[in-house]
């Protein structure tokens, strides 16, 4: 591309302007692809996530603010994607995609649940990201974290550990620091030790739900997004997540 050019878009988005000075939302999907999400629960989130990339495309209000990274634990470890593919391991790419050229990822569950190096993972890229939209002179809203699970946190064996409770005061600071908000939710035979986890991590917004409810989940996040470009207050997220949490169908703030 010679330097006078100016970098094209899909056609399908030929005629919107490339310039976008909106301020920016980042969001992360922190998802479980463990071995014990294989059958029904990963198609049935695969599918969710193909469904909410469109509903991205078409929300005007959401399209040119959020922007979506994916990280999974599972297989052989940690993987941050940016859209459909999977990054090399510490790639200094930016995983975050725009959510207009958004695209899921086709996930498969297998291997081990590191859940603890995930949320680690999620919490560095959103400061990198931060960062970099400072560098920018782009302004953003506090970056929301949906972390997902049906089990325990393991070491690279298989085996439970607790390393996650080590995790738990930094999560804490950073949260009390207004730095992202971070949702915690856990699916399917989740245990009484798995929901301990989820609300160390997350006092307030964290969920123990019957089955695999992503589709639910996922508008969450998209109302939640909504509600953060408006400026609304705490009282509005926990309404938001209250509804949730009963699978209520309507997001009404």
């Amino acid at each position: 591309m010679r330097s006078d050019q100016q970098p094209t878009l899909p056609a399908q988005y030929a005629d919107i302007e490339i310039e976008n000075n909106a301020q920016r939302l980042p969001l992360v999907l922190c998802l479980d692809t463990s071995s014990s999400m294989a059958g029904i629960p990963i198609e049935s989130l695969n599918g969710a996530l193909a469904e909410w990339t469109r509903e991205l495309h078409d929300d005007v209000s959401l399209s040119y603010s959020v922007e979506v990274a994916v990280i999974t634990f599972g297989g052989q470890g940690v993987y941050a994607w940016q859209g459909s593919q999977p990054l090399p391991a510490h790639s200094p790419t930016n995983p975050f995609a725009p959510a207009h050229l958004f695209q899921a990822p086709r996930l498969v569950a297998s291997g081990v649940t590191l859940l603890t190096e995930a949320l680690e993972l999620a919490m560095r890229v959103v400061a990198t990201r931060k960062a970099e939209l400072r560098r920018s002179g782009l302004q953003y809203h506090r970056p929301q974290i949906c972390l997902v699970t049906d089990g325990l946190p393991t070491d690279g064996m298989g085996r439970y550990t607790e390393a996650w409770r080590q995790l738990v005061p930094v999560v804490a600071a950073e949260q009390q620091a207004r730095r992202f908000r971070l949702y915690a939710i856990g699916v399917g035979g989740i245990t009484d030790l798995g929901e301990q986890v989820l609300k160390a991590f997350a006092p307030t917004f964290n969920a123990r739900l019957q089955g695999f409810p992503f589709r639910e989940l996922l508008q969450m996040m998209s109302a939640s997004a909504n509600a953060e470009q408006r400026g609304a207050g705490d009282e509005v997220f926990e309404k938001i997540f209250s509804q949730f949490k009963t699978q209520r169908p309507a997001w009404e703030a």
